[in-house]
């Protein structure tokens, strides 16, 4: 598929034209679901980029919304068509977070807060794959080597040099000394955070034990940005059945405000630099023992 064509935003846009639509129409979810003798759910779920959408769904809804400009119908109709190409995350097979990683590939910029672990962006190949282990005790190997895979490939956003993501991440201390893979592979986690917290758009800053509570204590979430002003910016918490997308405006401030107070409670660059590097030394000490 073309590289500048990602379907999880194009379903994201169309839903948000389809629902601007019904608006000007003056209608609710539940009147078009019963115009189109379908579910009030599958509305929804259009509207909110989370389903994919056919050419004979959009045709179905411009007709109910009395759309007459042909040139209007059949852009709606070339999104519905690319939104059902398929992303590189698809030639791994199915990935449960795949809305995600599609919103991830076309962000602008990242914020994201960990209170357990290394966030995945920033993982060594052998802290994902031990990590992963433990999360999935029961899941084949095969399952494990796609899912690190597919974390190695999402790197690719901040170690590439063209349009690289922007990335800010404030962890809990927690994650630095939750010993994952045992003390080498901690050390190899810890010398990579110091140094990818070089890069100019990578930004780590550890959020120390004796901080106390803090707005961050109900645990992980991340804010996602877009180039385009057109797609609205997206708080992502992850679940272990299902995830939570926060799309209302109202919702992502409340989370911006968080994150401001967190990257305030935080160590700042440099401190989080060497805090990092006294904590890898603490296990470097262990493994001598």
């Amino acid at each position: 598929m073309p590289s500048n064509v990602n379907p999880t935003v194009r379903r994201r846009r169309l839903g948000q034209e389809l629902r601007r639509l019904r608006e000007l129409k003056g209608m609710t979810a539940e009147e078009v679901a019963e115009r189109l003798l379908v579910s009030q759910s599958k509305i929804s779920r259009l509207e909110n980029g989370r389903r994919s959408i056919s050419q004979r769904d959009v045709r179905d809804l411009c007709g109910v919304y009395e759309v007459e400009d042909h040139r209007i119908v059949d852009s709606l109709m070339q999104m519905a068509k690319d939104s059902r190409q398929q992303g590189w995350w698809h030639a791994f097979g199915d990935i449960p977070y795949s809305v995600y990683i599609g919103l991830e590939t076309d962000a602008e910029s990242l914020r994201v807060y960990e209170p357990q672990v290394v966030p995945g962006l920033l993982q060594t190949r052998s802290y994902a794959e031990a990590l992963i282990n433990g999360a999935l005790p029961e899941a084949p190997q095969t399952d494990i080597d796609k899912r690190v895979s597919v974390r190695a490939r999402r790197q690719d956003r901040i170690t590439t040099q063209e349009g690289p993501l922007r990335l800010w991440a404030v962890v809990d201390e927690a994650a630095l000394r939750r010993m994952v893979g045992g003390r080498q592979v901690m050390i190899e986690q810890l010398e990579q955070l110091v140094e990818l917290s070089h890069l100019p758009h990578v930004t780590i800053q550890v959020l120390p034990f004796d901080m106390g509570a803090h707005p961050g204590i109900n645990g992980q979430y991340a804010i996602l940005e877009f180039p385009d002003t057109a797609d609205s910016s997206v708080v992502y918490i992850e679940g272990v059945t299902s995830d939570l997308y926060l799309e209302k405006a109202n919702d992502v401030q409340r989370y911006s405000v968080m994150y401001e107070h967190l990257r305030a409670q935080a160590l700042n660059v440099e401190q989080t630099r060497h805090y990092i590097a006294d904590i890898a030394k603490t296990y470097a000490q262990l493994s001598t023992d």
